[in-house]
């Protein structure tokens, strides 16, 4: 009996050391990051899942160019819309006010080309590649949001942040 106490005892203080060790709390510093090119630009992976992004925040380089990997893996067609406040609003305007939202085929949705920022959308266990030139100021990559506007996501919380990274060699 003294040896199953023992062992529940070493496990729990086993799982409080894992758990410690998740980093649960606030994502800690961005190490540095060798910026993309337009000749080359850095591969960066983005989940989108039903109702988060993957990796939050997504770490950039102000300037760099990157090449998204959008994957959905959730159960239901999501965007990726990049832009500030004012893109994100128009986008969640236009997108609530589709007279048939998914499931099904996704309607097509505009916004006027002065709020559009950047948008793709990705079907259900599908992947898009995409390039995106990040802007060259850290105030310009701080006032983007990543967001997903499909009917009701937004209000689920399916948004993220951009965080500047350091370049490195």
């Amino acid at each position: 009996m003294q040896s199953i106490r023992a062992v529940s005892i070493g496990v729990a203080l086993a799982a409080g050391d894992l758990l410690a060790g998740c980093g649960i709390g606030s994502p800690g510093a961005t190490p540095p990051v060798r910026p993309g090119t337009s000749a080359a630009p850095r591969e960066v992976n983005v989940v989108l899942k039903d109702w988060v992004f993957l990796p939050d925040p997504v770490d950039v380089v102000p300037g760099e160019t990157v090449l998204f990997h959008v994957v959905n893996g959730g159960l239901e067609v999501h965007e990726l819309v990049i832009g500030d406040q004012g893109v994100q609003d128009a986008w969640e305007t236009a997108e609530s006010a589709v007279a048939n939202p998914p499931p099904g085929p996704t309607p097509v949705v505009t916004v006027p080309a002065a709020v559009q920022g950047f948008r793709i959308v990705v079907p259900s266990g599908q992947r898009s590649d995409v390039t995106w030139t990040v802007p060259a100021t850290p105030a310009g990559v701080a006032a983007l949001v990543l967001g997903c506007h499909i009917p009701g996501h937004w209000e689920k919380g399916m948004r993220a942040s951009l965080r500047v990274a350091s370049a490195g060699a």
